[in-house]
């Protein structure tokens, strides 16, 4: 018993003369001018990578256009969207319930409130049709800030929300904005042709849809509002959009419909890109 208690105070002895040493004056092993190295090792050790990377990072910034990526990896046919937004591409309401469509009312207002044509007259240039806006740069003098053509909220007639607040909610006949995700330089048509958008339902719901009508006239995405720029070089770009309305489509009844881009220059959607220049989405009217 003598023997374990001499051991323990040995051991605890060793503890405490590893923490601080009075004799040789160490503190965990090593005096105050070894903990002084180290420490200035490690600092300068830090400073040297901190300075390593703020370098590489400044280097790499020289090699980017503020105005222009350097690289480009997005899709070569671009995605699209739908608004109104609904949940998970859902279109659904009931025609006597206010409060069921009065969400999308808001939210086309909202969206559709930069193409008022008085604020698009203020900021755009009213551009010739059919031919692209085309504005290069002077060698190392840029063109910036570019020019955009107008976009006026009139163009989408009955889908304006202008002649019909409710944009055919009220009446069963709803309206459904659709637009290109912007790809920057993208030329979407050739020939003075532009893109244009069709919608149609689902094999299993191709008797339900029911007529469409398209605003501005053929669904098109006219060539005067590309190529894109950026949004720092082009900062009043207003995005093109189409209107798809449902004149007559079957009432308490899920519809599937898929829109899709059609251009003489991007290539359709293949089964690996889905959602390349097409967008899908359920519609269901409901009446008593």
């Amino acid at each position: 018993m003598s023997g374990t208690k001499e051991e323990d105070r040995k051991g605890s002895s060793d503890w405490r003369e590893f923490f601080w040493n009075p004799r040789t004056h160490e503190l965990l092993g090593r005096t105050a001018t070894s903990w002084g190295l180290i420490l200035l090792f490690y600092l300068v050790f830090y400073l040297f990578l901190a300075g390593m990377f703020v370098l590489t990072m400044y280097v790499m910034l020289l090699t980017l256009d503020d105005y222009k990526p350097t690289w480009q990896d997005r899709l070569v046919t671009p995605g699209m969207m739908i608004r109104p937004k609904g949940d998970q591409l859902e279109i659904t309401f009931s025609v006597s319930e206010t409060e069921s469509w009065g969400g999308f009312v808001h939210n086309l207002n909202s969206f559709l409130s930069p193409y008022n044509d008085s604020y698009q007259v203020q900021t755009n240039d009213d551009c010739p049709p059919d031919q692209f806006f085309i504005q290069e740069d002077s060698g190392e003098v840029r063109n910036n800030p570019k020019r955009s053509c107008q976009f006026n909220r009139t163009m989408l007639d009955d889908c304006s929300g202008v002649s019909d607040r409710f944009y055919g909610y009220s009446r069963g006949q709803p309206c459904i904005l659709i637009k290109l995700n912007r790809v920057i330089n993208m030329l979407p048509g050739k020939d003075g042709q532009s893109p244009y958008v069709t919608c149609g339902a689902k094999r299993e719901d191709s008797d339900k849809i029911g007529q469409l009508v398209y605003y501005p006239p053929n669904g098109t995405f006219n060539l005067m509002y590309y190529p894109y720029y950026g949004k720092k070089a082009q900062v009043n770009y207003t995005q093109p959009l189409v209107a798809v309305k449902f004149l007559n489509a079957s009432l308490n009844t899920d519809i599937s419909v898929e829109c899709k881009i059609n251009s003489n220059t991007l290539s359709p959607g293949s089964e690996r890109d889905k959602f390349a220049g097409r967008v899908s989405f359920k519609l269901r009217i409901n009446d008593k």
